[in-house]
């Protein structure tokens, strides 16, 4: 259902092994590919619906050196939201400042009223997309009551408070940016790991060689900048335990069958 893959660092560094084991993965996860990378608030933004072994662009791609300080990759398995451009990852939303927030997502939507109204004003048709641009609308709202725009302590509290009130019932799995900050959510087991150096952290849904990967704490917002973790946030109990017949349900419920 998706693989994530993310890094922060204070140095550039050389991605393409990685990303190669990464997007090897495809197999299991054939309905598109995409990359972000991060020149201070800039976003780059290459994707593809596409399974990634079978890209040409993607194949030219990783036969050139790719070095960065701050990137997502990710693989999609599409659950909510057909095959197509705008329901691939990363996805993108700018707010009132002018900061460009970038998501991508491993999991699942089941149950969250706060973003029903999305559906009529999204791109595509992802339970994804929703939630960057529910994150975005209230990064907005705190900005205009606050009439100025947040300092870093103030998104890390509205960050916090939006995952834990969308975990409940949901599988949360999510990797954000907003130009300077990573922030790293995720509440189900064994989904996701961190391989970490003294200028580095690197996350995936899997780990990617024979280093040193621990798995990422649960049920907790962790926030980095520049590799360096800056903000932990108090553990909720809401962890996500996978119901096939749920699963099912919601297949059928988005195919009107």
């Amino acid at each position: 259902m998706c693989e994530l893959f993310g890094v922060t660092a204070n140095r550039k560094v050389h991605l393409n092994s990685l990303l190669e084991e990464f997007f090897s993965h495809s197999n299991e996860q054939p309905s598109g590919w995409g990359i972000a990378t991060f020149e201070g608030r800039n976003v780059s933004l290459e994707k593809e619906p596409l399974r990634a072994d079978r890209s040409a662009y993607l194949k030219s791609k990783l036969n050139n050196d790719i070095y960065a300080s701050n990137l997502f990759g990710h693989i999609r398995r599409a659950t909510i939201g057909y095959e197509s451009y705008v329901n691939t990852h990363p996805f993108t939303a700018m707010d009132l400042t002018g900061r460009i927030w970038t998501l991508i997502h491993n999991g699942t939507i089941f149950e969250a009223p706060q973003l029903s109204p999305y559906q009529y004003t999204q791109s595509g048709t992802t339970d994804s997309e929703r939630i960057l641009l529910y994150i975005v609308d209230e990064i907005n709202r705190h900005t205009k009551e606050a009439s100025r725009p947040l300092n870093d302590a103030e998104k890390h509290e509205i960050i916090d408070e939006i995952f834990e009130k969308l975990s409940p019932e949901n599988k949360l799995n999510v990797l954000l940016y907003d130009g300077e900050n990573m922030y790293i959510h995720k509440n189900a087991k064994e989904t996701l790991f961190v391989k970490e150096d003294d200028d580095s952290a690197i996350f995936s849904t899997q780990p990617l060689d024979k280093g040193h990967w621990r798995e990422v704490e649960q049920n907790r917002l962790l926030v980095y900048r520049n590799g360096a973790l800056v903000y932990s946030g108090a553990p909720h109990d809401y962890s996500y335990i996978e119901d096939p017949q749920k699963m099912k349900l919601l297949f059928l419920a988005f195919s009107n069958l």
